[in-house]
């Protein structure tokens, strides 16, 4: 059963499975690996019930992003023994004023501890998936991996045609990439038990309108599976040789 079947109502299945939304559109033929946000700030320092870690880490998902990383750690390993490459995101460090917060500071009452509580460590992406000296690691204000960012530049120096996200908010930043990915062409698919939420309504609803419209919501099985079909060496011309 999907994770989004008891959010649904009697209207929304009608509505979606009589409009032909929800089609597979399949994995493509050079993908790359996007992890999206998976750092401290999001998972907290250790694992623990997220009521919990969200009284020292304000944007936490608690232990659900723990388990998630395990599963991205296994999604990583069969990327990188195929040669794919493997692109992270995490977030930039506030200044000392918080100018550069934008309107994150008018959506939360503790925004501010930003850029004053793990100033030092919150965007350090977590020892299980940190990235090896060959990945692409990028730095974002906003929540979109694509806004303002190389990532566009990269994916054509690469000559990729399709995206394997995962990673944090299944409702923020995983969804605004994923549009943003979609808008560009790319086929998007997002591993379900690699993507978490801090909740847990948003999680699933989220994960059913990408399906829907933008990406396929696939399992992280098939996705291993898939990978080891591709041709090892399918990057090699784009890639360091260090990455080889």
């Amino acid at each position: 059963m999907p994770v989004w079947d008891e959010f649904l109502t009697p209207r929304d299945r009608r509505v979606f499975g009589g409009s032909g939304y929800g089609a597979r559109a399949g994995f493509g033929e050079r993908p790359v690996v996007l992890v999206i946000d998976v750092n401290y700030n999001f998972v907290g320092d250790r694992p623990e019930p997220i009521e919990e870690s969200i009284k020292r880490w304000r944007s936490s998902c608690g232990e659900e992003g723990w388990r998630a990383a395990g599963h991205i750690a296994r999604l990583l390993d069969a990327a990188r023994s195929q040669g794919i490459p493997v692109i992270y995101s995490t977030g930039v460090d506030a200044r000392s004023d918080g100018f550069d917060r934008g309107r994150w500071l008018d959506k939360s009452s503790r925004a501010r501890e930003d850029f004053t509580v793990h100033r030092d460590n919150g965007n350090t992406i977590i020892p299980p998936i940190q990235p090896r000296p060959e990945d692409i690691v990028i730095a974002k204000s906003k929540p979109s991996v694509f806004f303002g960012s190389l990532l566009a530049s990269f994916l054509v120096d690469l000559q990729a045609d399709s995206i394997i996200a995962c990673g944090t908010t299944t409702g923020g930043c995983v969804r605004a990439t994923v549009i943003d990915g979609f808008s560009y062409n790319y086929r998007m698919a997002v591993v379900e038990e690699c993507t978490f939420d801090r909740g847990q309504a948003s999680h699933a609803i989220n994960l059913f309108d990408m399906q829907q419209k933008y990406a396929d919501v696939v399992g992280l099985e098939e996705t291993l599976e898939y990978l080891r079909t591709l041709p090892r060496g399918l990057f090699d011309a784009r890639m360091p040789a260090y990455a080889r």
